[in-house]
C-alpha cells in the first residue's frame, strides 16, 4: 500500500467546501467551525446524508488513485462520515485548525469519534486515517482562502499550507497526454485576453494633440540588450560578458533574474513575453505583478489569477493553473521584486524556489530593479540550483536610442497623418527629430539621460512640446514632464470639459503628492481605490480650491482620468504610470512637509535612493544643508555598512543640488573621502551610483603604483558613467597591466564615443588586448583609429556592419562576446589574417567557420 493518501485539490477541494457554509461577508476574525459546517445553524444547506454522501466521493476518489481496501470501502465511508461530522462537535476555531495543520486537526478529529474504526481491518483503519488527514489539508486550505483574517494573522501557517497542498497536487495528480476540453476552451480565452491586455503600450508624451493614449506593441516594441556575466570578474580581462537581445532570454534560459534600472525597459519586456507565449499557445503566461500581493506572499497556483486580479479568474476550471504547471507548459513573469518590502523578499524567494522545485519544466523570469536583490541573492538558499541565471538589461547604445527617436517620431507622425491629412505637421516633426538626433550626439547631459525606454520617451515628448527647446537635468526634465503633463496635455488635446473638475496645474500636483507619499510611507506601489479616495478626503479641506470642485471621490476620478499619470488597476486598485514618477513626487511632498527626519531613518535602505535624491534638488539651500548633516552624523545602534551607505548618500546628492554652502560641501568629502577607498572590485563596482563626486574622493592615480589598487580605481572611475571621469581615466591609460588596460577599454560604451576613442582607446598598448565594440558608432571610432589586432563585439551587430567597420588587414582575433543576428559566419573569409575566433559558450552555436580559424570559447 502507498505510504501516503493524497488527492488532487482540484477534484478533493469541490468535495470539502461541501462540508462548510459559504460566508456571507469576509470573516474579521476568528470563527468557531461549528458555526460553519452547512448541516447545522439556522438554514442548514445540508444534512448528515448529505455529509455521508461527501464522505463517500472522497473514499471513492482516493481509492481510484490509491490500493485501497476494497471489499471494506462501505466501512471506511460510515468510519469517514462520522469523522466529519465531528467537525461540528470539537470546540475548534478556524485559526485553531490552521495552527494545528492537517495532521494534528486530523488527530484531534479522530479523538472526538474514538474507537470508530474498531472494526475495520489494520489496512482499512490506515487507509481511513491517511485519507482523513488529506481531507483536512484540504479543509484548512479552504479556510485560509475563505479568510483574509487568517491570511494577515496566520501568514507563515497558510504559507506552509499553500505549499503542502502543491506538494500534494503534484504527486498526486499524473500528466494526460490530452488535456481536458474545459481546459482548451478556457485556455484559448485566457490567451486572448492576454493578448488584449499586454499587447498596448503608452508612449510616453504622443498622446499630443487628441492623440490615442496607446499604441500597438508590436509596432513599437523596442528590443534590448542584457547582459551575463560569467567565468570571471572585472579585473580578469577574459571576463566572460555575454550579451543577448533580452526578449530572446527565456530562449537560452528556462529561469531568468533580470536586474534594470527604473525606466530600462523591465515591465515592457514582461508584457512582450507574455503576449509573444500567448501567441504561439506553446507556454502559458502568467504575469505576477508583485505588488499585487507583496503583502500577502508568493501566491499558491490556485490563487494565481486572483492574485493578479484577472478578470478570468472564477471561471477557470478547478486546478487549471495547477495542471498546467505539472504539464511544464506554463511561464511565470514575475515583475518587480523590488516591490515588495525588504523584509519579505527572501521569503517570496524561497516561496519561488519551492514551487519550482514541486514543479520543474516551467519558464520563469523575475525583475527587479538593481540595488533592491544584493548580489549572491540568487546562490543564497539554492535559487541558483532552481536553473537561474542573472543578466542586467544594458543601458541603450547610441544604435538603439537613435532607433528610438525614430520609432517614436515614426508613431507621432503617422497619429499626426490620421487626424491632420498633409506635409506640414509631418515636416515639422521631421525637423524636431533631426534637431534632437543631433543634440543628443553633442550634449553630454542628453546623452546621460537617454539610456532607457522611459527617459527617451520623455525626452522626445518635450523636445516636441517645447519646439526643441530641452532642459539638461534630471529634475529639470521631470519639472518639465509634469508641466506637460498637468498643465497642456488637455488644453493641446482639446479636451477642456471632459469633467466637471478644473484645477490648476500646483493643485492638481500636490493632490498627486499626497497619493506618492502614502505610497512611500506604507512600502507599496498601489493603492486601493478607497484608500486613495480617503488620502484625498482628508487632504481637501486644506486646499479650498479643491474642495470646491469635489469631494474625494469626484477628485480621484479627475487625477485619474486627465492628467496621464496615474493607471486603474482591475478596477479597485490605482499606481502611477511609472515608479519613477511617484519617488519625484514623494519627494516634492517630504520637502513640503518638512520631513526630511523620515528620509535620514530610511536612508540606508536602497529603494530610497531615489526619493532622497529628488528631495535634495527639491529642498532649499538651508534645508539642504541641514539634511546632508543628518546624514552625515553619527547613528548609534545603525550597523556600519548602513551608516556608509547614508553618508555615501549625502554624497550622491551633491550631483543634483543647485545651491550649498562651501561648510557643508567639506564636510561632505571629509566625511566620506575615506569611504571611496575599494579594496575589492565587487566594492568599487558598487561606487559608481555616487556619482561624479567620487571621481574627487579617488586617489591621485598618478601616485598609486600598485597595479592592483589601479586596477580597482579604474573599476570604479569608470561606472561613474560622467564624462568627468575620462580625465581621471586618462592618467591610467599608460598602465601596462592586462587587467588595467581591458578595464579601460570595456568602459567606452559609457561614455562619448569620440572623445573615449581619441583620449583613451588611442592610447591604449594593444598587446594581448581586445577592444570591445557595443554598436556602429564604436565600430566606426575604432576604424578611424585604423583597426586593432584583437576585436571583441560586445553588441548585437548585423554581419553587414562587422564588414564594413573592422579591417581586413588588421583583424588576426575576433571574439564573439553578444549575439549576431545571423549564426552563419562564412563572412569571415574575408579577413585573410584571422586566426582566432572565440564564442561565448552562452551564444548559439556559429555556422560556416571559415577553414584556418580555430574556434575557441
Amino acid at each position: 500500500m502507498d505510504p501516503v493518501v493524497r488527492t488532487p485539490s482540484d477534484l478533493a477541494g469541490p468535495l470539502v467546501r461541501r462540508l462548510l457554509r459559504s460566508p456571507s461577508r469576509p470573516p474579521v476574525g476568528p470563527e468557531a467551525l461549528a458555526g460553519l459546517v452547512s448541516w447545522l445553524g439556522p438554514a442548514p444547506s445540508a444534512t448528515a446524508d448529505d455529509v455521508h454522501r461527501t464522505a463517500a466521493d472522497l473514499v471513492h476518489l482516493a481509492a481510484e488513485r490509491h490500493a485501497a481496501p476494497t471489499a471494506e470501502l462501505a466501512p471506511v465511508v460510515d468510519v469517514l462520515a462520522r469523522t466529519l461530522l465531528a467537525v461540528a462537535e470539537v470546540d475548534v476555531t478556524d485559526a485553531d485548525a490552521v495552527r494545528m495543520g492537517p495532521q494534528d486537526y486530523a488527530r484531534r478529529l479522530r479523538g472526538a469519534v474514538q474507537g470508530a474504526d474498531r472494526a475495520l481491518s489494520p489496512d482499512a483503519a490506515w487507509f481511513h486515517d491517511a485519507l482523513l488527514v488529506s481531507v483536512c489539508l484540504h479543509l484548512v486550505h479552504h479556510l485560509v482562502r475563505r479568510s483574509p483574517y487568517l491570511q494577515r494573522q496566520l501568514p507563515q501557517q497558510a504559507g506552509r499550507i499553500a505549499r503542502l497542498v502543491d506538494l500534494n497536487d503534484a504527486e498526486a495528480a499524473t500528466r494526460q497526454s490530452e488535456r481536458l476540453p474545459e481546459d482548451v476552451e478556457f485556455e484559448e480565452e485566457y490567451a486572448r485576453w492576454v493578448a488584449r491586455r499586454h499587447g498596448w503600450l503608452t508612449i510616453v508624451g504622443v498622446d499630443f494633440p487628441n492623440a490615442p493614449d496607446r499604441w500597438p506593441l508590436e509596432e513599437t516594441y523596442l528590443s534590448l540588450e542584457a547582459e551575463e556575466r560569467s567565468g570571471g570578474v572585472d579585473g580578469d580581462p577574459d571576463e566572460q560578458r555575454t550579451v543577448l537581445l533580452a526578449d530572446r532570454a527565456l530562449e537560452d534560459h528556462e529561469r531568468v533574474l533580470l536586474r534594470g534600472v527604473a525606466g530600462s525597459g523591465k515591465t515592457t519586456l514582461v508584457q512582450w513575453l507574455a503576449v509573444a507565449a500567448a501567441r504561439e499557445g506553446s507556454r502559458v503566461p502568467f504575469v505576477l505583478p508583485v505588488r499585487r500581493f507583496a503583502r500577502e506572499g508568493f501566491p499558491a497556483p490556485d490563487d494565481f489569477l486572483h492574485a493578479m486580479r484577472h478578470p478570468l479568474a472564477d471561471r477557470a476550471p478547478e486546478g487549471w493553473v495547477v495542471r498546467t504547471l505539472l504539464a511544464g507548459r506554463a511561464l511565470l513573469l514575475v515583475d518587480g521584486i523590488d516591490e515588495a518590502p525588504e523584509k519579505t523578499r527572501g521569503e517570496l524567494r524561497d516561496r519561488l524556489r519551492r514551487l519550482l522545485r514541486i514543479f520543474s519544466g516551467n519558464g520563469c523570469l523575475v525583475t527587479s530593479r538593481p540595488s533592491a536583490v544584493e548580489d549572491g541573492w540568487l546562490a543564497a538558499d539554492g535559487l541558483a540550483e532552481e536553473g537561474f541565471v542573472e543578466l542586467s538589461l544594458a543601458p541603450m547604445s547610441r544604435d538603439r536610442v537613435t532607433r528610438f527617436i525614430r520609432d517614436w517620431h515614426s508613431a507621432a507622425r503617422l497619429d499626426e497623418q490620421s487626424r491632420r491629412p498633409g506635409p506640414r505637421d509631418r515636416g515639422t516633426l521631421d525637423e524636431y527629430e533631426q534637431r534632437l538626433l543631433h543634440s543628443v550626439r553633442i550634449y553630454r547631459e542628453l546623452r546621460q539621460l537617454a539610456t532607457n525606454p522611459l527617459m527617451c520617451g520623455l525626452i522626445c515628448a518635450l523636445n516636441r512640446d517645447r519646439s526643441g527647446s530641452l532642459p539638461s537635468g534630471r529634475k529639470e526634465l521631470y519639472d518639465a514632464a509634469l508641466e506637460m503633463l498637468l498643465q497642456r496635455r488637455d488644453p493641446e488635446r482639446d479636451v477642456l470639459y471632459a469633467d466637471d473638475v478644473q484645477l490648476q496645474q500646483s493643485t492638481r500636483e500636490r493632490l498627486l503628492q499626497k497619493l506618492a507619499h502614502a505610497m512611500l510611507e506604507e512600502g507599496v506601489s498601489e493603492l486601493s481605490r478607497e484608500r486613495a479616495v480617503g488620502i484625498l478626503d482628508a487632504a481637501l479641506p486644506a486646499m479650498p480650491a479643491a474642495r470646491a470642485q469635489g469631494d474625494g471621490e469626484e477628485i480621484f476620478r479627475h487625477l485619474l482620468h486627465r492628467t496621464g499619470l496615474l493607471r486603474e488597476r482591475s478596477g479597485d486598485s490605482v499606481d502611477f504610470v511609472h515608479r519613477t514618477f511617484q519617488d519625484y513626487l514623494a519627494a516634492k511632498e517630504i520637502v513640503a512637509r518638512g520631513a526630511f527626519p523620515m528620509l535620514v531613518d530610511h536612508a540606508h535602505r536602497a529603494e530610497w535612493e531615489e526619493v532622497i535624491r529628488m528631495a535634495a534638488a527639491h529642498a532649499r539651500p538651508e534645508e539642504c544643508a541641514r539634511f546632508l548633516e543628518r546624514l552625515l552624523a553619527a547613528a548609534p545602534g545603525l550597523p556600519r555598512p548602513q551608516v556608509n551607505h547614508r553618508r555615501l548618500m549625502a554624497a550622491a546628492c551633491l550631483e543634483h543640488v543647485t545651491e550649498l554652502d562651501p561648510v557643508t560641501q567639506q564636510l561632505v568629502h571629509e566625511r566620506t573621502k575615506n569611504l571611496v577607498r575599494p579594496t575589492t572590485e565587487l566594492a568599487a563596482r558598487g561606487l559608481g551610483w555616487v556619482g561624479p563626486i567620487v571621481l574627487e574622493l579617488l586617489p591621485d592615480p598618478g601616485q598609486v603604483a600598485d597595479d592592483r589598487q589601479a586596477l580597482l580605481l579604474a573599476i570604479t572611475a569608470t561606472r561613474v558613467k560622467d564624462d568627468a571621469a575620462i580625465d581621471y581615466l586618462a592618467r591610467l591609460r599608460t598602465r601596462a597591466a592586462l587587467p588595467v588596460r581591458a578595464e579601460l577599454a570595456r568602459g567606452w560604451r559609457h561614455f562619448d564615443t569620440e572623445r573615449y576613442a581619441r583620449e583613451i582607446i588611442a592610447q591604449l598598448d594593444p598587446g594581448g588586448l581586445y577592444f570591445p565594440v557595443s554598436d556602429s558608432a564604436e565600430l566606426a571610432a575604432l576604424r578611424e583609429l585604423g583597426g586593432r589586432p584583437r576585436v571583441q563585439v560586445a553588441g548585437v551587430m548585423r554581419a553587414e556592419e562587422l564588414l564594413a567597420g573592422l579591417i581586413p588587414e588588421q583583424l588576426t582575433h575576433l571574439w564573439l562576446a553578444a549575439e549576431l543576428t545571423d549564426t552563419d559566419v562564412s563572412w569571415l573569409s574575408r579577413f585573410p589574417r584571422l586566426r582566432v575566433l572565440r564564442v561565448n559558450p552562452r551564444l548559439p552555436r556559429v555556422r560556416n567557420v571559415p577553414s584556418g580559424v580555430e574556434i575557441t570559447a
